[in-house]
């Protein structure tokens, strides 16, 4: 297409040869980096997050695959624009235009003589359009016959300005191929002056952004998506929080019971929630006062992380709590609690240990359910209990649990654990790193000053899973 006047200035001259070489090596360099970085972060698509990340690497990949064919095209120059061939020369071959799929997007030509009425077309804009190449290239009163109807307004708009108010054409719209296909058409162009100043022509470059359109939609919808995942986390976690904050006991600080009478116990307890995982999990402590002076005294843990397992901890915590005030036996409780599991329609496991404290004769029944038995600490040393028989609740129908009995003197120090309280130290060697705390609980005055002491060994360590402390002194 010949160089002309616009509206309001001067053609711009085309970059050097040497320069557009230079532009399109360091487009490919960058392409090839973002091409790596997406492969090297290809996942699964499972999660919003993943597919919106590479919703946008094959958005910037469909860019810099555009930039690259238009920079080549800028090189290698203006292709040969006829309106019609030479009649007995063979016809010309479009290119294809590009299929859903494909990272290119053609670019073509085209201009239209208001005073003689000679439209020109190139090759590439037949294929846009869908066009025979062996046809007339349409005039501007026949153009929109290819546009959608919502969208002819908006081409009809677009030209009017241009021809009548010498305005700049940027926009796009929609097509309809032979085939049925839509596909999105950008349009740019300006118009010819003569030299009186009135519009002689006007030209255009049309690119089909179809798969632009589509990319960039696949980044709203899942950038959108991500976003409302996002919420749902973030609901789901307040949730979590306040369903746990009115289960677990609100007292701070230390707790004596019973409250009526000499006092016997001396509690405290700590939550520890996981340094990875926003999602609160189904750890629990618990002491409750029962009829005659007895105290309750459990801690567990139910399998999982969210509102679901919050909610299974808060049913745990009710039932066990109805049934120790009935009188129920540690062992009892954790056959009727494993029977509550099985029934339940998200099955789920948990683990927990159960004890009822006598303090007439300074007597602890306890029982358990493939949790960490207690630990005992007197006169400065510490050991762990021996368990009874106890296997996960809701991990077999009918499962029977035993339960043991120890005496206690005044001044013993019991210590209730959750697994996660000594990060990648679970089990026996979780066990022997609190217990090598016992000459620090000699000294401690309080219960409150014990579960100090555990916060600070084990609180600021990064834990793959929440976990709960609970203290219990005999002061008489």
């Amino acid at each position: 297409m010949p160089p002309h006047l616009s509206a309001d200035r001067p053609a711009a001259q085309p970059p050097g040869h040497g320069t557009v070489e230079a532009l399109i090596s360091q487009t490919r360099r960058l392409r090839g980096d973002v091409d790596a970085v997406r492969r090297d972060a290809q996942g699964d698509g499972s999660d919003a997050e993943g597919r919106w990340q590479r919703a946008l690497y094959d958005l910037a990949l469909h860019q810099l695959n555009d930039l690259d064919e238009h920079l080549g095209q800028l090189r290698d120059g203006p292709p040969p624009v006829s309106a019609e061939p030479p009649t007995g020369s063979p016809l010309p071959v479009a290119p294809p235009a590009p299929r859903s799929g494909s990272l290119l997007s053609r670019v073509g030509s085209a201009q239209w003589n208001l005073l003689t009425d000679e439209v020109s077309w190139s090759g590439e804009l037949y294929g846009i359009l869908g066009r025979d190449p062996a046809t007339a290239p349409l005039t501007l009163d026949e153009l929109p016959s290819l546009v959608l109807d919502e969208d002819r307004p908006r081409l009809t708009s677009m030209v009017t300005d241009c021809l009548v108010d010498g305005k700049r054409i940027d926009g796009e719209f929609r097509i309809v191929l032979p085939d049925g296909q839509a596909r999105t058409v950008h349009m740019m162009g300006e118009p010819v002056l003569d030299a009186d100043g009135s519009t002689a022509s006007m030209w255009a470059v049309l690119r089909d952004v179809s798969e632009l359109r589509r990319s960039r939609r696949t980044v709203s919808e899942t950038r959108d998506s991500l976003q409302r995942q996002r919420h749902v986390a973030q609901t789901e976690h307040r949730l979590a929080v306040e369903l746990q904050e009115a289960v677990l006991p609100p007292w701070r600080g230390s707790l004596r019971l019973p409250h009526q009478g000499p006092q016997t116990l001396d509690l405290a307890a700590h939550y520890l929630p996981s340094s990875t995982s926003s999602l609160i999990g189904g750890d629990w402590y618990d002491a409750l006062e029962l009829p005659g002076g007895q105290t309750l005294l459990s801690v567990g843990d139910l399998t999982g992380h969210g509102v679901t397992v919050t909610s299974g901890m808060a049913m745990l915590i009710g039932a066990l709590r109805g049934m120790a005030v009935t009188g129920s036996e540690p062992s009892h409780i954790m056959t009727w609690l494993n029977q509550l599991l099985d029934a339940t329609v998200q099955p789920a496991l948990g683990s927990a240990v159960c004890c009822r404290y006598r303090p007439e004769t300074r007597t602890l029944t306890w029982a358990q359910a493939g949790h960490p038995a207690p630990l005992l600490f007197r006169d400065g040393t510490g050991c762990a209990l021996t368990a009874p028989d106890g296997v996960l609740l809701g991990a077999t129908s009918g499962a029977a649990y035993g339960q043991a009995d120890v005496t206690l003197e005044q001044g013993d120090l019991l210590l209730l654990h959750t697994d996660g309280l000594v990060p990648r130290r679970g089990g026996a060697a979780g066990a022997r790193n609190l217990l090598r705390l016992a000459p620090r609980f000699d000294g401690a005055r309080t219960a409150q000053d014990c579960v100090r002491t555990v916060v600070e060994e084990f609180g600021g360590a990064e834990r793959e899973d929440d976990a709960c402390v609970l203290v219990a002194r005999v002061v008489s």
